[in-house]
C-alpha cells in the first residue's frame, strides 16, 4: 500500500488526473457483482434441451461415409493412394451402451480390404445428429494400423464403446 502512495506521490499534478481516474476504475470493478446462479425461470424457460429419439442408422448404412472419407485423408494429408474396396463381417458391438440420457451411438465392427491387399478390422461408430452443426448422423471411425495421427491409439481400441 505504500508503494501504492509513493507511485502517486511521483506522477505529480499533471498525470494525478489520470491516476485518479484509473484508481476510480479499479475501484468500481472491485465492488462489481458478483455472478448469481439462474434462478428457476431462467432455467426452465425455452431450455428444452437435445431431444433424442434412439433413431440411429444400421451398421451397413455408415461403410459409404467411412470408405470417401478413408481416401480423403489418406490423400490429403498422408500423400498415399490407399482405399477401401470391400469389407466383411459388419455387426453391431453396442447400441447405447451408456446411460440412456447420453447422445445415442451405434458401435459396429467389421473387417476393410484396402489397395494393399491387407485385410484390416475397422471400427466406427454412428452417432444421432452428430453430423455438421448438429443435422443428420455422424461417423467417427478408425481403421487398424492405419490410424496415423493417433487419434484412436492403441490399436483403434478407443473407437469402441
Amino acid at each position: 500500500m505504500r508503494d501504492l502512495i509513493t507511485s502517486f506521490k511521483r506522477l505529480g499534478c499533471k498525470r494525478l488526473g489520470s491516476a485518479t481516474a484509473l484508481a476510480a476504475a479499479l475501484g468500481l470493478l472491485a465492488s462489481a457483482q458478483t455472478a448469481q446462479a439462474a434462478n428457476p425461470l431462467e432455467l426452465n424457460f425455452w431450455l428444452s434441451g437435445p431431444l433424442y429419439e434412439g433413431r440411429v442408422a444400421p451398421c451397413e448404412k455408415a461403410l459409404g461415409t467411412i470408405t470417401s472419407q478413408f481416401q480423403e485423408k489418406e490423400s490429403m494429408y498422408w500423400n498415399s493412394s490407399l482405399t477401401i474396396t470391400g469389407y466383411g463381417n459388419i455387426h453391431e458391438v453396442a447400441f447405447r451402451p451408456w446411460q440412456s440420457d447420453n447422445i445415442p451411438r451405434r458401435f459396429c465392427s467389421g473387417k476393410a480390404m484396402t489397395s494393399d491387399g491387407k485385410v484390416r478390422t475397422v471400427n466406427f461408430s454412428i452417432i444421432e445428429d452428430g453430423g455438421f452443426a448438429g443435422f443428420d448422423q455422424g461417423v467417427e471411425w478408425c481403421v487398424t494400423g492405419l490410424d496415423r495421427n493417433w487419434a484412436y491409439n492403441p490399436r483403434c481400441r478407443l473407437a469402441g464403446p
